[in-house]
């Protein structure tokens, strides 16, 4: 005989809830009393969407939406609730195509084709649709559906990307979401109900239009949007080369693998980023006065590859460019700040001896004759080995480090004398044209990879090190991303399927007991998507080599 009721223990305490009761019924009982609204669960360590029902005695932990899953889920239930609107103010017969294609400060650039303008008015009626449809608090259902069942629907409602995709899924199940009669396929949970969405807004921008969201620090507010217009355009122009390719998919791309193409791919997309290098090193050579070549960007953005290849670029410009590693004026370890949960932070200006960098680099513009340091990481200390330079005319330092773009590292250096070149992976594909490829997913996978194979570091470890690394980030590199003379995209449209056989065993190798193991499932999920492609075929001066080996260059 089954049980009545189970036991649910809540950071501590157990009560006791009817069998069959669901998690979302549970959760009302906390309503105000979290610090923002609860919009998933976590069941014994497995995450779970709010409709599913209590089936054993279980912990029960609340993701809310200042949490970055929770944040996630917010934003793709926003994106549903849009798409529904869009569709009933113009129309399906109206609509061709709808594509979410990159994040842009709090929210995500979208483009519409199909016989309804985009206008002001157009944009006004959408945003009222989705205040109406929040105000009802309608369900957003889910309902699994065999594969071949779902390409049939996704024919029917003209959503051909999604029908390619799942062309290639070998698994026989697909979930789907509905609110009311409006259905489609995302990667990833959704909110119970549409009244979880409270907080959203449209803007129009550069041919589309923008749907803002909250901040997680600020989950009841919507930031004013303030355009970063050098990065939006560097992620438009990669969008372009994507659609020259005609890969602007995942489902496209594996068309490409499949029908051996790749190949010629593979090549074409590795010569535009060497033109778009050239294109730097001859900005560089013709300004005439640049002495110091400012290289930042997040982790795993291939700054070392770059900076060889710019390196190279500039010296067939007739310049005689010099690497210097701002790492190497780290100071001594036991001086190294510690951040808020005490651990040291190598990532803060203040763990940079910042005045010995300014004296040694305005000596260099000087014409004098330098020792330059080197930081050994062992015994973390700065080391003097003999290794003296300075500088002629046509010598140019690259210096390569996370506070490039920062004036306060370079604070005594002539502004006319410096060039800032910010760099990241800016993953042009989209998995589908409603399901985005966060960028961060990207350097993630790539650092997990480079981590295993050049430091021994489990995915485990790296993944829970990445929440790290994005604050600081957050803090020390993109609020300066926008200060960058030019800015260089080193995402390659194929990557994910070289980086899918590097990624996978380590990601299996992480116990499903393990806090680490949501993330791992997610990626691999995300990686399910890809026809793999071997590396052999990668040059070896690319960007790639970088993090699955192979390197022509010392990284």
């Amino acid at each position: 005989m089954k049980q009545e009721s189970y036991k649910v223990t809540i950071e501590g305490i157990a009560k006791e809830y009817p069998r069959g009761i669901t998690y979302g019924e549970i959760v009302k009982d906390y309503e105000g009393k979290t610090e923002a609204p609860i919009i998933l669960v976590m069941v014994d360590g497995r995450l779970r969407e709010l409709h599913k029902h209590l089936k054993a005695d279980c912990t029960l932990q609340f993701i809310t939406t200042r949490d970055p899953i929770g944040q996630k889920t917010y934003e793709r239930s926003a994106c549903l609730i849009l798409l529904k609107a869009i569709y009933d103010v113009a129309g399906q017969e109206n609509i061709d195509k709808v594509v979410i294609h990159y994040s842009i400060g709090n929210g995500y650039y979208f483009t519409m084709k199909g016989g309804t303008d985009l206008t002001q008015e157009f944009i006004d009626q959408v945003k009222a649709r989705m205040h109406e449809i929040v105000d009802a608090n309608l369900p957003i259902l889910k309902r699994s559906v065999a594969t071949d069942e779902a390409v049939a629907l996704f024919r029917k409602h003209h959503m051909y990307d999604k029908e390619r995709l799942f062309n290639y899924r070998l698994g026989s199940k697909v979930n789907l979401y509905s609110i009311e009669s409006f259905e489609d396929y995302f990667y990833g949970f959704m909110a119970n109900h549409t009244g979880y969405i409270r907080k959203f807004d449209l803007v129009l921008y550069e041919g589309g239009f923008v749907l803002l969201l909250p901040d997680k620090k600020e989950p009841d507010k919507i930031a004013e949007f303030r355009p970063q217009e050098k990065i939006f355009h560097v992620q438009r122009e990669s969008q372009e080369w994507g659609n020259k390719l005609e890969i602007s998919t995942v489902g496209d791309l594996n068309d490409k693998i499949t029908k051996g193409g790749i190949q010629d791919i593979l090549l074409i997309q590795e010569a535009l980023q060497e033109s778009k290098i050239s294109e730097i090193a001859s900005k560089i050579a013709s300004a005439g006065n640049k002495k110091f070549v400012m290289i930042a960007g997040p982790s795993s953005s291939g700054k070392t590859t770059f900076s060889h290849r710019l390196s190279i670029q500039l010296a067939a410009h007739g310049m005689k460019p010099h690497p210097i590693a701002v790492d190497n004026y780290f100071v001594n370890r036991e001086f190294t700040p510690v951040d808020e949960f005490g651990e040291k932070n190598f990532e803060c200006l203040e763990a940079i001896d910042v005045e010995q960098f300014n004296k040694d680099m305005l000596a260099l513009l000087e014409g004098k004759r330098v020792e330059m340091p080197v930081f050994n990481f062992k015994t973390g200390q700065r080391e003097y080995k003999g290794d003296f330079l300075q500088l002629e005319e046509d010598d140019v330092l690259v210096i390569e480090g996370i506070h490039g773009l920062n004036d306060k590292l370079s604070y005594a250096l002539p502004k006319e004398s410096k060039f800032k070149i910010y760099i990241s992976a800016l993953t042009q594909l989209n998995i589908d044209e409603h399901n985005r490829i966060p960028t961060t997913d990207g350097r993630l996978i790539r650092r997990i990879v480079r981590d295993a194979r050049t430091r021994g570091t489990s995915a485990k470890e790296t993944i829970a090190r990445w929440p790290s690394v994005r604050r600081g980030e957050e803090q020390n590199i993109f609020p300066f991303q926008e200060e960058a003379d030019v800015m260089f995209n080193s995402a390659l449209i194929y990557e994910l399927a070289c980086l899918k056989v590097y990624a996978e065993p380590l990601l299996f190798g992480i116990d499903r007991n393990e806090p680490e193991y949501i993330e791992a499932k997610r990626l691999l999920k995300f990686l399910d998507y890809f026809v793999p492609v071997p590396s052999e075929a990668v040059p070896h001066n690319s960007i790639l080599r970088e993090f699955v080996g192979g390197s022509c260059f010392n990284v």
